[in-house]
């Protein structure tokens, strides 16, 4: 059963870091059994590292604006052992979007003790809703599309598997720059 429960999102009027979202394909490698992104703010220079797990997407979350950062992933297996790092992905946090509006979000717990999370915004605007247990990683768990009502709604099936469970929602910008990752491959040749 779930316990403390957050939910924030991550267009706050003072908001001085900003996140970015990499996904990438799962890894061939049968040996592999989770991945570490690296990143920094120097080409190939990583002085950063999160453990994602076996998941193929994570949050990366307090970059600054107006600073460019570069990213690449590694796989390991059970042994431990790390792959080389896949090709290089670079993003240039934009400049900070200021406003005033107060976002309309909800959360309400289900009889069978699932989460349901409420989000308002504009008709059509779609929705990343994000989960973590130690706010260091940010795990997607799910997309919503606010409908003609003005609201969105996503159900977390999972909670009950979880101790404790911490939720921010954020609405799913397209990248606006030519150097904006979309996606991240593992290079397997660099073992």
């Amino acid at each position: 059963m779930a316990g403390i429960l957050f939910l924030a999102l991550t267009q706050e009027p003072l908001q001085a870091t900003q996140s970015v979202i990499l996904a990438w394909q799962p890894s061939s490698d049968p040996n592999a059994v989770g991945y570490r992104i690296y990143y920094g703010t120097a080409s190939g220079n990583y002085t950063e590292k999160v453990y994602v797990g076996n998941l193929t997407g994570v949050t990366i979350d307090g970059l600054a604006d107006g600073v460019t950062y570069y990213f690449a992933a590694t796989t390991f297996n059970a042994q431990n052992q790390e792959s080389g790092f896949s090709n290089e992905a670079s993003y240039q946090v934009p400049a900070a979007v200021i406003t005033n509006a107060a976002p309309n979000i909800q959360i309400h717990r289900t009889p069978a003790g699932q989460f349901m999370l409420t989000a308002g915004g504009p008709a059509g605007q779609r929705l990343v809703i994000e989960a973590t247990q130690d706010f260091k990683a940010w795990i997607i768990i799910g997309t919503a599309t606010v409908g003609s009502s003005g609201s969105a709604n996503f159900t977390d099936f999972n909670a009950i598997n979880f101790p404790q469970r911490f939720y921010r929602i954020q609405p799913i910008r397209l990248p606006k720059s030519p150097n904006a990752p979309v996606g991240m491959q593992n290079d397997e040749s660099n073992k």
